[in-house]
Order: structure tokens, then sequence, then C-alpha cells
């Protein structure tokens, strides 16, 4: 997980915009709580907080906020109460809503 939250603060120095993949490897460890309740995992908070990390200005956040919601349409067993409580339970107080209903462009 180190490696990956390295790879993605190397991108982020450079430049880059946020990314799809970026976005979906931050969110890979949420997804047994995502889909099953429960608690996140520290690997989870952690992808979280890269999130944060990354989607520092408007653009970025509503970047992060179409990324995620591409990715989460992907899972129909997500537990829409436990995407909304993400953020909560991971301590990260971000503006960018994890739901396949949000509406980005706000």
């Amino acid at each position: 997980m180190m490696v990956i939250l390295a790879v993605i603060q190397l991108m982020l120095e450079s430049g880059q915009a946020i990314t799809y993949g970026q976005v979906v490897a931050s969110l890979a460890p949420c997804v047994p709580y995502l889909t099953g309740g429960g608690n996140p995992a520290p690997a989870c908070w952690n992808g979280v907080k890269a999130i944060e990390g990354m989607a520092s200005n408007t653009v970025d956040k509503r970047a992060a906020c179409n990324c995620i919601k591409q990715a989460a349409i992907r899972y129909s067993s997500l537990k829409d109460d436990a995407a909304q409580a993400l953020l909560t339970k991971c301590g990260v107080p971000m503006d960018i809503p994890v739901s396949w209903s949000t509406n980005c462009d706000l």
C-alpha cells in the first residue's frame, strides 16, 4: 500500500491531474467495507486520505467525484449508507461524496 501511495505522490508532484486509475487504486481497500459494512480497514483510510490530498482544487474535486461515481456504479452491492459514512469513519473532512447517485457538477 505504501508503494501505491508513493507512486500517487510522485504523480501529483509531477503536476498531473487526478485520474480514474488513481482513484480506483486508492479506494480498492474500501470495497469490503462499502459492500459488506462494518468498519473500513486502515488501508482504506489511507486511500481516502490520498484522494483528499489529490483533490486540492475544484477541478480535481469534480474529477475525483466523477471517478468515484464511475467506480461506484461497477459495484451493484455497494451499500449507500456505508458509502455515505466512509469519510466520517476515516476521519477525512472531504466534500467529495462516495455514491453512484452524486451530482458532481454542483
